[in-house]
């Protein structure tokens, strides 16, 4: 129930028609509002019957809705060859009954004033021509002829009123072409505010670049874009790209996809940038921008993917002989088909036209891989604030596309105080990844060198590396850092080999004392092992010299007890006093020189 009830309450939109152009639908959410008229306005050449033929062609072709196209101005085989060379066949759709083509011509001099003059007679016409085919779509091209002979002004915005009502109330989509007026959309300043939606197109040139833009001025009952938006009249009918319809929804995948030079992608994580990033390289002339870029397509077609390369300084040719010299052929790709160059001059057409153009471009070919060379050749006018957001649309349709993106753009010196990084065309916050490229002069001679200034989601490599264009491709190396600074290409070669030279010197001076060293420790491990060894003799003497001694008193000790034993037991000892036996004379060191000579001799005693 509660569903049901929100559904309930859940406002009607409003119906609409789509035109089959491309971004045009994109612009009013959409297409057309169905059943209600519809006022497109502009200067002469600015596109009127083209959008209003297309509309009529796509309906019938895409959404098999048939259409009545009436003209004033232009007859059927004018209208048809016109048409054709955009790759519409009207005469085909005549055939098959799909769509109704009716010339009224109209002369103002053949015009005769004999009463009021009314819309009668055209709606009486135009509503035969529906009902032949059942037609569901209308287009009027344009007012201004239809009412090219009636000077009263009141009557004609009177039977405008009716035109436009007599439209919804048959239910006709429709196209009403009008010229621009000079202080209103239209001349009789009357067409806007009966029509249900209005699309101004305009047809200007600046600096001699032509550029046509479209804006929907008005919208009954439905949001739309109300910027200017460029528009191209291509080999296909008209294309709008629009900025305000591409939000920042687009995925952010994880894989990860090669620029084509291991050691830079080591410098970005070890794995490349991620599949739909957008990476730009900036450099001052020289440094590499051009063939950095190469690489980049050219890895993608060696996976096997298709990529597209706008280049807007060198020939498709030329730029195919240059990367040859430096190991990259991009021919064999060309042939395969997964690789096209579009090269053109930048002052070709305008630079909305170029995005349109490559929309197109890029839509037809699909591919995985697009490089522009340079983004910063787009315009002539380094100050031309409509650069940033120009790239700005195409960046987002890319990644809305998931293509991986390379773009390269040239820098300079710049005003003083400005660092070269900043003197571009100011994308840069736009981008996933930023590589700068630098030249060095130093010693008499130019050296390149790379380094990572930002790469969103990924760590990435902080060093300074040098650039080297060789036989093999783009190559990365280390630079040297010594104490005097930064040294690249010859000096840096120069550098190292003193260093390795100075670095024999140090091994083989250590080595040196190393064995200085050794022969000290082996002449005091010498010296040590001697004073040991006397030491050990003197312990040995020592150890002798206490043995002697205990063997003196364990003798002593047991010649007392012997003499004690003697005393006790001898007759001749008995009637004497026993002081006298402690008066005798003992010769230790004699008895223990001979101990036959050993004799106890008492105070008083002759020798016998």
């Amino acid at each position: 129930m509660r569903e049901k009830s929100a559904a309930a309450r859940k406002p009607k939109q409003l119906q609409k028609t789509p035109t089959g152009i491309d971004g045009l639908d994109a612009i009013t959410g959409g297409g057309l509002p169905t059943g209600r008229p519809t006022l497109v306005a502009g200067s002469a050449g600015s596109g009127k019957t083209l959008l209003a033929s297309e509309f009529i062609a796509r309906g019938a072709t895409l959404y098999g809705e048939p259409g009545v196209f009436m003209m004033f101005e232009e007859n059927v085989e004018e209208l048809t060859d016109n048409v054709r060379s955009l790759g519409f066949d009207l005469t085909e759709l005549i055939e098959r009954k799909l769509v109704v083509l009716d010339h009224v011509h109209i002369e103002r001099s053949e015009i005769e004033e004999t009463g009021e003059y009314d819309l009668d007679g055209l709606f009486i016409r135009l509503s035969h021509s529906i009902k032949s085919i059942g037609a569901k779509r209308v287009v009027l091209d344009t007012v201004e002829a239809l009412f090219a002979g009636l000077p009263n002004h009141a009557i004609l915005r009177a039977e405008l009123r009716r035109l436009f009502r007599w439209l919804k109330d048959h239910g006709m989509t429709a196209i009403i072409t009008g010229e621009k007026g000079e202080a209103s959309i239209t001349r009789y300043g009357l067409e806007e505010y009966v029509a249900d939606c209005v699309i101004t197109l305009d047809h200007r040139v600046d600096e001699q670049i032509s550029t046509r833009r479209l804006r929907v001025v008005k919208y009954r009952g439905s949001s739309h874009g109300t910027n200017e938006y460029p528009f191209l009249i291509g080999e296909k009918g008209i294309s709008v790209l629009p900025i305000t319809s591409l939000r920042l929804d687009h995925d952010a995948p994880l894989a990860r996809v090669s620029t084509g030079v291991p050691t830079l992608d080591e410098m970005l994580g070890g794995k490349g940038v991620f599949r739909g990033a957008s990476v730009l390289v900036s450099g001052s002339p020289g440094t590499g921008k051009s063939s950095l870029a190469a690489s980049f397509v050219h890895a993608a077609c060696a996976r096997g993917e298709r990529a597209l390369l706008f280049a807007y300084e060198e020939s498709s040719r030329q730029i195919i002989r240059n990367m040859r010299s430096i190991g990259i052929d991009l021919q064999p790709w060309v042939d395969q088909g997964l690789l096209e160059i579009h090269s053109s001059r930048p002052t070709l057409q305008g630079l909305e036209q170029h995005l349109v153009s490559m929309h197109d471009t890029i839509n037809a070919f699909r591919p995985k891989v697009v490089g522009v060379d340079p983004i910063s050749n787009l315009t002539l006018d380094a100050l031309d604030h409509s650069v940033k957001p120009t790239l700005m649309r195409l960046i987002d349709y890319l990644k809305r596309e998931n293509i991986t993106t390379f773009f390269t753009t040239l820098i300079s010196s710049g005003p003083a105080g400005m660092a070269p990084e900043n003197s571009q065309v100011g994308i840069s916050s736009l981008m996933d990844a930023w590589l700068l490229l630098r030249n060095h002069e130093q010693n008499g001679e130019r050296n390149r060198t790379i380094f990572v200034m930002k790469s969103r989601g990924m760590a990435h490599s902080n060093q300074v590396r040098e650039f080297v264009l060789g036989k093999n491709g783009v190559e990365l190396t280390d630079v040297y850092l010594g104490e005097d600074g930064m040294f690249t290409g010859s000096a840096r070669v120069a550098e190292e080999a003193r260093q390795r030279a100075a670095k024999q010197l140090r091994t083989q001076e250590h080595a040196r004392k190393l064995r200085q060293l050794d022969i000290k420790r082996k002449a005091l491990e010498a010296q040590i092992a001697a004073l040991r060894a006397e030491a050990d003799a003197d312990a040995a003497e020592i150890e002798f010299s206490i043995a002697q001694e205990a063997l003196r008193e364990e003798t002593a000790n047991e010649e007392s007890r012997t003499i004690r034993g003697r005393g006790l037991s001898a007759p001749s000892l008995c009637g004497r006093p026993h002081r006298q036996v402690h008066d005798r004379v003992f010769q230790p060191e004699e008895s223990l020189r001979d101990p036959s000579r050993r004799t106890i001799r008492h105070r008083g005693d002759r020798p016998a």
